[in-house]
């Protein structure tokens, strides 16, 4: 046989490496439910879903997602964020009912005074860290608490009741419920919007780093008062412009708004849902607002219930609901 001539036979195929399908990306993966929770909540109204309770549910899912920014990427926790959500419904409600104001500018102006109260507020506070912030963060809040209890323009006790659902730019009308809850959906999906750009945005970044390690942040140059400064800024704006949508959804402004019980109640919701996450603050907010709405039957009962669960959310889920989901995919 010549040793020469070619081997007989199909040549062997080369082995064929198993490659698993590529993994979606953790922002894609957030834009998908972001959006099929968008589209959820356009026919909801129209599968028997209560437009009041959800642009109530909207309204405080926004609050959270702006108190979440603070806490969750920057480090701060602030026992205070009552006072910016609770002024700006009082402006809104009374520059609405006894300026004329439409509900656009009406939300606009309570921003803005969120933002002036933040930038006051947020100038004293992140000269101190940990429990001290936290403890000047809230006595602002009574400060401003006590200022709305007395001030002649905010009704006292009473609060600015029967503010009037006036034309969206003067053509939209929102006396239909159903045309003021796909506003205030158009409201928080902007604000959803503005808190995940700046979370994904180079300041987000410097953000997440001074919440790791402030002292390196510090040492690499950056300016980490300002970052600071910026963010509660930002989430005191947002938070203002949640009350703000509150105070024309409901027609009311009133002292519980500004109450430190509202600062506990949106802890709370960002704890339940998932501290440090996007969506989290959205789940906690439902969570906490339907046991209000459904068991609302149960009196002051409700508070225990929701204690109860806070208590086996810290015990079994330290990250929150959407936290541990997340955690649990990661390692499946």
């Amino acid at each position: 046989m010549n040793a020469s001539a070619p081997a007989t036979g199909t040549p062997s195929a080369a082995p064929r490496v198993a490659t698993a399908a590529p993994a979606v990306p953790t922002a894609t993966r957030g834009l998908l439910l972001f959006g099929a929770f968008v589209a959820a909540m356009l026919i909801a109204p129209h599968v028997g879903g209560y437009p009041v309770f959800l642009m109530k549910l909207l309204c405080f899912a926004l609050f959270a997602c702006a108190f979440n920014l603070l806490i969750g990427y920057v480090g701060l926790l602030s026992f205070g964020h009552a006072m910016f959500f609770g002024m700006a419904a009082y402006v809104s409600a009374h520059g609405t009912k006894f300026w004329g104001w439409t509900p656009e500018v009406a939300i606009l102006g309570g921003a803005a005074t969120a933002a002036v109260l933040g930038l006051v507020t947020g100038s004293l506070a992140i000269r101190r860290q940990g429990i001290y912030f936290a403890m000047v963060t809230l006595a602002l809040s009574q400060m401003v608490f006590f200022f709305c209890l007395q001030a002649p323009f905010t009704g006292g006790e009473d609060g600015i009741q029967s503010v009037p659902r006036r034309a969206i730019l003067g053509v939209v009308d929102t006396k239909s419920d159903l045309a003021m809850y796909y506003f205030v959906l158009a409201i928080f999906v902007l604000g959803f919007v503005i808190i995940h750009r700046t979370i994904n945005s180079p300041f987000g970044q410097v953000l997440k780093a001074i919440r790791e390690n402030e002292p390196r942040a510090i040492s690499l140059g950056y300016q980490v008062d300002r970052y600071k400064l910026l963010a509660f800024v930002l989430s005191a704006t947002l938070a203002g412009v949640a009350g703000a949508t509150k105070s024309l959804v409901f027609q009311l402004a009133s002292l519980t708004d500004v109450t430190w019980q509202m600062s506990g109640e949106v802890v709370l919701m960002t704890l339940v849902g998932g501290m440090g996450t996007v969506f989290g603050p959205v789940v906690g907010a439902g969570v906490i607002i339907s046991m209000q709405n459904y068991l609302a039957g149960l009196g002051e009962w409700v508070l225990v219930v929701q204690g109860a669960i806070f208590v086996v959310v810290v015990m079994l889920f330290r990250r929150g609901i959407v936290g541990e989901i997340a955690a649990r995919l990661k390692r499946g």
